[in-house]
């Protein structure tokens, strides 16, 4: 996908977490640390963990964060983990944050996903972009196709909203929904994102 609307998710989750208040942030499936060192330029979050499950991106990350594994800074840590399962010290974060990552999960594992984060860690926040499939043909791709090999799923506005919703009416959230990228009358915007609040 394009660099612009890769940068325009980074810019519209962060602006969200501003405007959440979080002083404390998990980054859920982190990858190489790109959104982290946004962040982290940022000194209102105090706090940022990013968590992946494949220790090559782990690595990476370290590396472009400059994170000693040894002699952390204690304002930045990333590490191996599964956010299918709850760990107590994810309870201490204000803010979580799912970026493009459901979709690499098989939809028979999200209710994992779904206990672990909103039933265990109860993070204030919970912002969750996801690609729009409606949008896909926009960008030239044949009907089926994915964006990313590692795509289990990508869901349509009305799915994803059904599924979002669901998980805030169980768990006393709310909820909206806003576009990222440029946005079509018919189709939506080539990202989704549901930023769910329980307040205070």
């Amino acid at each position: 996908m394009p660099t612009q609307l890769h940068q325009s998710r980074f810019e519209t989750v962060i602006r969200h977490l501003q405007e959440s208040g979080a002083r404390t942030v998990l980054d859920l499936g982190c990858g190489p640390g790109e959104f982290i060192q946004q962040l982290a330029e940022i000194q209102q979050f105090e706090t940022i963990m990013g968590i992946d499950i494949d220790p090559k991106a782990i690595a990476r990350a370290r590396q472009q964060l400059g994170v000693n594994i040894h002699q952390p800074d204690g304002r930045i840590r990333v590490r191996c983990g599964s956010f299918e399962q709850a760990e107590p010290e994810f309870r201490h974060f204000d803010a979580a944050v799912l970026l493009e990552t459901i979709e690499h999960i098989k939809p028979a594992r999200l209710s994992l996903v779904e206990r672990a984060l909103f039933e265990q860690t109860r993070p204030r926040t919970v912002l969750i972009t996801t690609p729009n499939q409606e949008y896909n043909v926009l960008h030239g791709m044949e009907p089926g196709e994915r964006r990313h090999p590692g795509h289990q799923f990508e869901w349509d506005r009305k799915k994803f909203r059904h599924w979002a919703s669901g998980i805030a009416s169980r768990h006393h959230y709310r909820v909206c929904f806003v576009d990222i990228g440029t946005v079509d009358r018919l189709r939506g915007s080539s990202t989704q994102m549901a930023c769910l609040d329980r307040g205070k």
